[in-house]
């Protein structure tokens, strides 16, 4: 449950009005309810089933968080703590920089809903044909992530992505239906045309939307295609005509890491927030050559020092965190928040329902079609895609890096429990 009585709370009965009081920012409130704060009362003190409310009264679930909103702003509503916690064995001697890099306010979900894409990248994870499911099961699987959110005290977000998302024929009836359920939902895709970012933004403007380059004009038409660039630098402008919160990715090898800190300058009066991530080498990725350590080091230091000037730019990779630990500048959430998020505060859906720790490598946790979120996030083998490998056990940055999973596999080491081939070496607690 997100929210509970504040236990300080008491209603007094004047006639037909209803006074609360309880204490707030270190004294007492008091206020006469209204309408919304006896409907968030009543749903708490009663426990109702919210989507069952929904469903059989005809309310959105937006409204019901709302109305619950409105009671944890006024105080006497408290925010129930996120059960999304680093609380495995090994994690309680690591080292954290604060308390909020242990515990997650936010579950989030990768929703692969088609394979299908207008693109062919030269690094792409996976072409392959993946039988869709169909608009009711992907309602289902909605409704079973509302439930996990709920009883783990967390708001639940959805980055819709696949493939190009939009290709999925049911996509915005699915948008539609996680907006009224009052996910936070962004997207992971490419540039669309006009029209279509109209009728997004309709339903609900996007909390961001991500589009990649992969360098600059060249670099990039040679892997995602001819014409691919321009069409990206103008849709980003367009998204910004919408007021579109937007991002631009980059994926990291060889060939383009000469171009990370130009692309990163030039895009300075093009995009909200800048990224990049490693090299997998699967799925397409096998036939490109990652970096190598000393080039990757080089570019993570001129990035840091370029973010100094333009701080549109983000500092997504786990490494990041080596350099500031040495450094002794404060140490950053990497690639999830939390460092490695795999099967913590992050779950990936594939389009045929299979569930995975982390989409740039196989990390098979089950079928949401054959066990519940709750299943699948507390099985045995999320919990050990959780712990990364234990090689990183002893080193000080633990709570904040343990490398790429994917990096490692895709070196055809096993993650669970070797280094991921770019680390300098653990620090030593």
């Amino acid at each position: 449950m997100l929210y509970t009585i504040n236990p300080t709370l008491e209603i007094e009965r004047v006639g037909e009005e209803f006074f609360l009081t309880f204490s707030h920012d270190g004294g007492f409130k008091s206020l006469k309810a209204n309408a919304w704060d006896l409907l968030a009362l009543k749903i708490i003190l009663d426990e109702y089933d919210h989507l069952h409310l929904s469903k059989t009264q005809g309310i959105e679930l937006k409204f019901l968080q709302k109305v619950l909103a409105h009671g944890y702003q006024e105080g006497y509503l408290i925010r129930r703590e996120s059960q999304i916690t680093r609380n495995e064995a090994p994690f309680q001697g690591a080292f954290f920089p604060d308390e909020s890099y242990k515990t997650s306010e936010t579950f989030t979900i990768q929703w692969h809903l088609t394979n299908r894409c207008d693109l062919n990248c030269r690094h792409c994870y996976d072409r392959g044909r993946i039988e869709e499911l169909t608009l009711e099961q992907n309602y289902e699987i909605l409704d079973d992530l509302y439930n996990f959110c709920w009883e783990k005290g967390v708001f639940g977000h959805i980055s819709f992505s696949g493939g190009n998302p939009l290709l999925y024929p049911y996509f915005y009836d699915l948008y539609k239906k996680a907006s009224e359920m009052g996910f936070g939902i962004s997207i992971l895709g490419n540039p669309i045309a006009e029209r279509d970012l109209n009728r997004l933004c309709e339903l609900e403007i996007p909390t961001y939307y991500q589009v990649s380059l992969e360098g600059l004009e060249e670099t990039n038409d040679r892997i995602r295609g001819p014409g691919h660039f321009r069409k990206t630098l103008a849709f980003l402008k367009l998204m910004r005509a919408y007021e579109v919160p937007n991002g631009v990715m980059m994926t990291l090898h060889e060939e383009n890491v000469k171009d990370l800190i130009p692309l990163a300058i030039f895009l300075q009066d093009y995009t909200d927030t800048f990224t990049f991530n490693r090299l997998s080498l699967v799925g397409a990725g096998k036939g490109l050559t990652p970096s190598s350590r000393e080039a990757f080091f080089e570019v993570l230091e001129k990035y840091l020092e370029l973010k100094n000037s333009h701080s549109y730019l983000e500092l997504k990779d786990n490494f990041f965190n080596y350099i500031l630990y040495k450094r002794g500048m404060p140490l950053v959430g990497g690639c999830t928040g939390f460092g490695c998020g795999a099967a913590f505060n992050f779950l990936v859906i594939l389009p045929n329902g299979e569930v995975h720790a982390c989409r740039k490598f196989p990390s098979p946790l089950g079928n949401v079609h054959k066990s519940s979120f709750k299943e699948i996030y507390h099985s045995r083998i999320a919990e050990r895609y959780r712990l990364g490998s234990t090689a990183c056990q002893r080193c000080r940055l633990f709570g904040v890096c343990r490398g790429c999973l994917a990096v490692t596999f895709s070196y055809n080491l096993n993650p669970f429990e070797q280094l991921d081939p770019f680390c300098p070496g653990p620090i030593e607690t």
